[in-house]
């Protein structure tokens, strides 16, 4: 998934890969949709890791796995609270490119809010194939208000467009966001995100929970940018994209002498080492960002949805 978009060169194979087709029919979308909302269900119920993992892959993967995997510890016997998912009134957006991987969104109404009405959440959902012989899996989830859902450019047949890895037309180019935006959390720069809770308010609460009486807190982001996580875009109406893209952050957490950092009963089961006085957390993001078309400028990237989950702690 290194490439957002394939050059059609003309020449078509015998498998289609060359040509520039819709990635899935809209009743291949639909099904790939009740096959995950499924595998979610069942594994959900039993907190049973094994029963979605070939249904979820990328961040939204990670995060639902690790999560999973510390549940079926801290309840053996599965889920007490368990609410089958049900995700209805779906519009797929499907785009229209060469070769693999293939992928669309699945833009839908989801049982899980608790407002009614036009105040309803859609919940968008990108579905993942990397080959003709593998399944369709959700990669990333975005959680957004309907006016915060983008017209998407469709042509005559209604089929989207994917957006450029390159930025060519955008002011950001979404193969690099990742890595620009793990460089914002460090440092501020550069300046094409603009302020918001997953930006500017986010390095403000980092800043102000770093150092606290005997325990200092110390956060590093990495960019999650190659296989199931390399990002992957829609061209919207203005010319714009909607992107879907994945960070890392590490939480290093140091206490005073006489004390240990403190590792709660549901991260418990992601532990490794022995806990002294430093423990390391592990995050997986899941990001979608507005970007504006192209040129480049300063606040053209605008983060409107983060999904984030522990995968991973390590004591020393």
């Amino acid at each position: 998934m290194a490439a957002l978009t394939l050059a059609a060169s003309g020449c078509v194979t015998v498998h289609g890969e060359l040509a520039v087709v819709p990635t899935a029919t809209r009743d291949e979308a639909a099904r790939a949709l009740k096959d995950f909302t499924e595998a979610y269900n069942a594994a959900d119920k039993a907190y049973d890791p094994t029963l979605d993992a070939h249904r979820v892959t990328g961040s939204l993967g990670a995060i639902n796995q690790a999560g999973l995997k510390a549940r079926s510890v801290t309840d053996p016997d599965g889920n007490p609270r368990h609410q089958p998912l049900e995700l209805g009134d779906a519009k797929f957006v499907i785009p229209k490119k060469a070769g693999w991987p293939r992928w669309f969104v699945a833009d839908t109404d989801s049982n899980r809010d608790t407002d009614e009405g036009e105040g309803d959440n859609r919940w968008l959902l990108l579905f993942v194939r990397e080959g003709a012989d593998r399944m369709w899996e959700a990669a990333h989830l975005a959680i957004l208000a309907p006016d915060r859902v983008p017209a998407f450019r469709t042509d005559a047949d209604g089929w989207a467009a994917p957006a450029p890895a390159d930025g060519a037309t955008l002011a950001a180019a979404p193969r690099d966001l990742g890595r620009d935006y793990a460089a914002y959390m460090k440092s501020g720069e550069p300046k094409v995100f603009a302020d918001g809770p997953h930006t500017s308010r986010l390095r403000e609460d980092r800043a102000k929970i770093a150092n606290r009486p005997g325990l200092s807190l110390q956060f590093a982001d990495q960019a999650l940018d190659t296989g199931a996580f390399a990002p992957v875009g829609l061209v919207t109406e203005d010319g714009g994209a909607l992107v879907f893209f994945s960070n890392r952050v590490y939480e290093r957490a140091t206490t005073a002498r006489g004390y240990r950092p403190r590792v709660t009963p549901e991260e418990k089961p992601l532990l490794t080492g022995e806990v002294r006085d430093t423990l390391t957390k592990e995050w997986v993001t899941s990001l979608t960002a507005l970007v504006k078309p192209g040129p480049a400028d300063a606040d053209q990237v605008t983060i409107v949805n983060r999904i984030q989950g522990v995968t991973a702690l390590k004591g020393s």
